[in-house]
């Protein structure tokens, strides 16, 4: 567990490291939907070399992002197995029953799976270079206009900013708990699937309890400290936009009309 770089910040001076986090937010759930306008092989070409390109620009090493992919890669590849078997178009390489591997299955399953990953690691780079209360500042800062509509938009951002802050904590934890029950002889990932779930009871029974005593000691210690919810709230850190994040969001707005030229040709 800890592997797992899920909520971790890895420290840095790169230039994605310095952008607003707001512009990382934003280029990142841009790139979601571009993600979905790849439907040719220069598209698909296009999505890779900006993803190499953010990868490269982090300076945070290529094993970090296949950390980050790793936890789902089963889950990408049975997406893709479903794509190549029970998709059919184009020409037929092999046909029983149901099963068809065909053309287009292969390629859509090309492209889904190009789609899964360019995702993780992107989004993964903007969770590696911003740190977390960054991160909920931004996130803050863009849920700002649903406030019209009443959505508690302080509230969210102090749970966000508290889950992501305790994350790391709670797998460290985890390890710590595993490794003290390895010492007692227990095995973990051998066996049935029923025995491999019996043997993750003494380890979420412990991690739990201390959650729950570690999120009542947390609620003590705001509400000695006078924290209320109903209250308006001020905020130490400021967010400044510079003239990079504006060079960010044209390198986004870019792509896009790149990929929109690719699609009409």
């Amino acid at each position: 567990m800890n592997k797992l770089i899920l909520g971790r910040y890895f420290p840095g001076d790169s230039l994605i490291h310095r952008l607003d986090p707001r512009a990382k937010l934003i280029s990142g759930i841009a790139f979601i939907f571009i993600s979905f306008l790849a439907k040719n092989s220069q598209g698909l070409f296009l999505l890779w070399l900006f993803t190499f390109f953010v990868m490269s620009t982090t300076r945070v090493g290529f094993r970090a992002f296949f950390r980050g992919v790793r936890p789902l890669i089963w889950l990408i590849l049975f997406t893709v197995f479903l794509q190549i078997l029970f998709t059919a178009g184009g020409t037929i390489y092999f046909n029983w029953g149901p099963i068809k591997i065909s053309e287009y299955g292969l390629a859509n399953a090309l492209f889904i799976f190009s789609r899964f990953v360019t995702i993780i690691v992107v989004t993964t780079a903007v969770t590696l270079t911003t740190k977390p209360m960054e991160l909920t500042d931004g996130l803050t800062f863009l849920m700002r206009p649903l406030r019209i509509l009443r959505v508690p938009v302080d509230e969210l951002s102090m749970m966000l900013s508290i889950a992501l802050r305790f994350i790391p904590n709670l797998l460290d934890e985890m390890q710590r708990i595993m490794d003290a029950q390895k010492a007692r002889g227990a095995v973990f990932g051998e066996g049935s699937l029923f025995h491999q779930m019996k043997a993750l009871v003494p380890i979420f029974l412990p991690l739990f309890s201390s959650s729950l005593n570690r999120g009542e000691e947390l609620a003590n210690v705001m509400d000695v400290r006078g924290y209320r919810s109903e209250l308006p709230r001020s905020s130490f850190r400021r967010l400044i936009w510079k003239i990079k994040d504006t060079v960010c969001m044209l390198v986004i707005l870019l792509l896009i009309a790149a990929f929109a030229v690719l699609n009409l040709i």
